[in-house]
């Protein structure tokens, strides 16, 4: 009787961490949508610098949700806030901006 307890504890405590990584997951993708939207909107504003920090944000948060469960929407949106840093911290600020906005398009590709 005692271990047929243990072993469905252990079971449930199991199913629930699945289920706590895939609600981590998902919310370092929508701080990474924050911060790619709020990059994206800095780049509209002409502000580079604002660019390269919001797009450094949305990137750690964006490979914290890859490590999660990995995506190649994901893969796609680093590439891209990679090229939103590069540029912004060069003052191209449209550029920068441009390289937010494809980032927003992969992570909203991102089906978790």
């Amino acid at each position: 009787m005692r271990g047929k307890f243990l072993s469905g504890l252990l079971a449930g405590l199991f199913t629930l961490s699945l289920g706590l990584n895939a609600v981590a997951a998902e919310d370092h993708k929508a701080e990474a949508m924050k911060h790619a939207q709020a990059a994206a909107d800095s780049g509209k504003k002409g502000d580079a610098k604002g660019v390269a920090e919001h797009a450094e944000a949305a990137k750690t948060h964006a490979v914290a949700a890859n490590k999660e469960k990995a995506n190649p929407h994901l893969d796609a949106a680093i590439t891209s806030l990679d090229g939103a840093i590069e540029h912004g911290k060069m003052g191209h600020a449209d550029v920068a901006g441009k390289a937010a906005e494809e980032a927003m398009t992969h992570l909203n590709a991102v089906k978790q």
